[in-house]
């Protein structure tokens, strides 16, 4: 007499639930993570564009003998931003505005002030600039 094994291959319907859930739990702690990174990354990126717009605001003041209350604009600095004879601003907006256009994000000011972004935040800012 012969014996038919029949081998069942494939996962329980417990064992799929189980496997969901590890896998609900661990995006449940990694989206939050992720959304942080994004927000840390806009604001680095918001802070390194204020310094070389304000390094690019002191550049042209030396260059171009300007002191004090002097205001600067967008064409004033182009030419210390970026590289090249020509500069370029095309990279220096606000992550935080849509649809991005050159330095769309930021108040310049004059040559005694600092440049500050449109979109400040204190609590995330904060996070990064201290």
């Amino acid at each position: 007499m012969r014996i038919n094994k029949i081998n069942k291959a494939g996962f329980t319907l417990v064992e799929i639930m189980i496997v969901v859930a590890i896998i609900g739990l661990l995006a449940a702690i990694a989206i939050p993570n992720f959304v942080k990174a994004r927000q840390n990354s806009q604001t680095n990126a918001c802070v390194n564009n204020l310094r070389q717009i304000d390094g690019a605001k002191q550049q042209y003041a030396l260059e171009q003998g300007k002191t004090g209350a002097a205001t600067v604009g967008v064409a004033d600095i182009t030419p210390y931003l970026g590289r090249g004879s020509g500069g370029s601003v095309a990279t220096m907006d606000c992550p935080l505005i849509k649809p991005p256009s050159s330095l769309s994000g930021y108040t310049l000011g004059d040559l005694n002030t600092a440049p500050v972004c449109k979109q400040y935040n204190s609590g995330t800012h904060a996070s990064v600039l201290n």
